[in-house]
């Protein structure tokens, strides 16, 4: 039998592995559940025949990186090699395993249930990205069962974070982890036809607008915070017709704009009552940083935007703060690695393969930035991703498990 064809007759342990995954409920922040669910892929990496490895992150580290109430909850990655004889290079394979917070009314009751319906199985993380996890672990397994090598060494990486900023996952792991791969799959970012070659970046602002108390019966003593607040949102209206002048051409064909989305998180300060004057506001700023763009000079570039429009707003006074930023990547897919996985794409889906550049950010940068290594995006995606329902279609996750198997088969570096 082949790999393709034990993949097609074993998507029970697919599944099964995907509603394990589902049922640790990683929710970052604050990053619950990492002790279980990193020693569960530790275990099943093994199983496989991976030399494994779970790193836990240094406690001073912790302190460093992430804010007081989180310092309980432990960061850790896992780290699985499979050496091939005679193989020269080395592939690697990368997915985090946390998770966004859930809410809302589930069709099948709980958000972590991996209820399967359809031919749609549920719950949080199986789209992002727990699927491509499953997938991957019965790509291994088929080419084991069948007594059928990879043509380059395999290393695999789940790692912690992905939601924030990854910092204490793949960013720690690409720094000081034992891993020397030649090229890297994020599975995240491409998916159908599409092979992923770079997304955007992001820089998340928090605006601080400052303010005087007073009665509300007098408001005309005080400085109100929201309606500073509210002018200046008003103001950056101003901006993203600015940034709508940018494009970047992807290779498919697609013009892409930076954005910005305001007010992710708004809230006022203590004291805040129906009847005094707000004397502070906040919002976040979340700017999408093109693939082609520099991060530092977007960020400059939206600092003195708010700077001038507040002085230009009478008694406005801010400050801005850095909560966090990913970094934005590209690389043109003209290595063998990408027109590798292309051919793979296309014999699996029947469907010629094309590249893509993704919205969203993701881990790729760390192997193409970090590493400079050909890296590419792909796995099974889903539907609802950080909503409510989110979901990934069987059928996509049984082809992503061919598609990383064809790879593997055929591709020696």
């Amino acid at each position: 039998m082949s790999p393709l064809a034990y993949i097609d007759t074993h998507a029970a342990d697919l599944l099964g592995r995907l509603q394990q995954l589902v049922g640790f409920q990683t929710v970052n922040p604050p990053g619950e559940d990492y002790v279980s669910v990193s020693a569960y892929l530790t275990h099943e990496l093994a199983a496989l025949g991976l030399v494994t490895k779970r790193f836990a992150i240094p406690d001073r580290l912790l302190r460093k990186h992430l804010p007081p109430e989180q310092h309980a909850f432990p960061r850790f990655n896992v780290l699985g090699k499979l050496p091939v004889a005679g193989a020269r290079k080395t592939i690697h394979f990368n997915a985090h395993y946390d998770v966004v917070p859930v809410s809302g009314r589930w069709k099948h009751g709980s958000p972590f249930s991996g209820a399967v319906d359809k031919g749609w199985i549920y719950g949080r993380g199986t789209g992002d990205m727990k699927g491509s996890i499953a997938s991957l672990l019965l790509a291994i397994q088929a080419l084991r069962a069948t007594g059928t090598a990879p043509r380059m060494n395999v290393e695999v990486s789940f790692t912690a974070d992905e939601e924030t900023d990854s910092v204490l996952g793949t960013g720690w792991l690409v720094q000081n982890a034992p891993i020397r791969p030649d090229c890297a799959i994020v599975m995240e970012g491409g998916e159908g036809n599409n092979v992923c070659c770079g997304h955007n970046g992001v820089v998340w602002l928090e605006v601080t607008v400052h303010g005087r108390a007073a009665h509300g019966s007098k408001p005309e003593a005080g400085i109100n915070a929201l309606e500073k607040m509210s002018a200046l949102v008003v103001a950056l209206e101003t901006y993203k017709k600015k940034l709508k002048k940018r494009t970047f051409v992807t290779p498919e064909g697609r013009a892409m704009i930076p954005t910005i989305n305001v007010g992710g998180i708004f809230t006022s300060g203590a004291g805040g009552k129906i009847n005094t004057v707000p004397s502070l506001a906040t919002f976040t700023i979340d700017r999408r940083v093109l693939a082609t763009e520099n991060h530092a000079v977007a960020e400059r570039e939206l600092r003195a935007f708010l700077a001038q429009a507040a002085r230009a707003i009478p008694d406005c006074r801010i400050t801005v703060a850095k909560v966090s930023e990913n970094f934005a990547c590209f690389i043109k897919p003209t290595h063998p690695f990408f027109s590798a996985m292309a051919d793979s794409v296309t014999r699996v889906r029947r469907q010629k393969a094309v590249y893509n550049v993704s919205t969203g950010f993701n881990d790729m940068h760390f192997f193409a930035q970090h590493l400079k290594i050909p890296t590419l995006g792909y796995g099974p995606g889903g539907e609802d991703h950080h909503a409510i329902d989110e979901r990934a279609k069987v059928k996509e996750l049984l082809n992503s498990a061919k598609i990383y198997a064809d790879l593997l088969m055929r591709f020696a570096g």
